[in-house]
């Protein structure tokens, strides 16, 4: 069986707040992690932070400016913590990027070859930007993958319906947190 890590990406106070549709989707997310810890999955956390003063924002980069000017992301700042729900346990990696994918700016690789992990779980906020952005970084360092539908969330419900259902599966196994829980569960 291939080494897995969970990632559990963006799921910060400020998102959250932001995305949150009321489905669910914190509760789905906490299930997601518990199976992962039962089933020995290893699970890393991944937040976006940014310094004080915003030193690696470039004004050409429209997303990461609009996130400065809206409070967002600051290291340190409460909204950037990990939401209480789904809060890192002592053992858990919490990996800081500095832009969209995990990997960016990130020290993510080096952990993930450190552990020897061949095979990634993406979860998060939002769909379209940190699971997307992963998923195609991901792809080029040759990971295997599978994207857990319901454990990912977006603003748009619409975006989120079409790539998990129309993109995704091209290059990763996307199923639901019950679904995979069921399959890594020990026997």
């Amino acid at each position: 069986m291939a080494n897995r890590a969970l990632l559990v990406m963006d799921v910060q106070r400020d998102v959250v707040a932001i995305a949150d549709d009321g489905s669910g989707y914190l509760p789905r997310l906490r299930r997601a992690i518990d199976g992962a810890r039962a089933a020995g999955i290893t699970v890393i956390y991944v937040v976006l932070g940014l310094r004080p003063g915003d030193p690696e924002v470039s004004p050409r980069n429209r997303v990461m400016t609009n996130a400065v000017r809206a409070g967002l992301f600051t290291e340190g700042a409460p909204g950037t913590e990990i939401h209480d729900a789904v809060a890192p346990r002592q053992g858990d990696v919490v990996v800081t990027k500095r832009r969209g994918s995990a990997f960016s700016g990130s020290d993510l690789d080096l952990v993930l070859r450190a552990r020897d992990i061949d095979s990634l779980v993406l979860t998060g906020i939002a769909t379209s930007a940190v699971v997307l952005s992963t998923l195609w970084h991901a792809i080029d360092l040759d990971f295997d993958l599978t994207v857990l539908a319901d454990a990912c969330l977006d603003t748009d419900p619409e975006v989120h319906r079409m790539l998990i259902e129309k993109l995704f599966p091209q290059w990763a196994d996307v199923v639901a947190v019950e679904d995979w829980i069921k399959a890594i569960a020990p026997q």
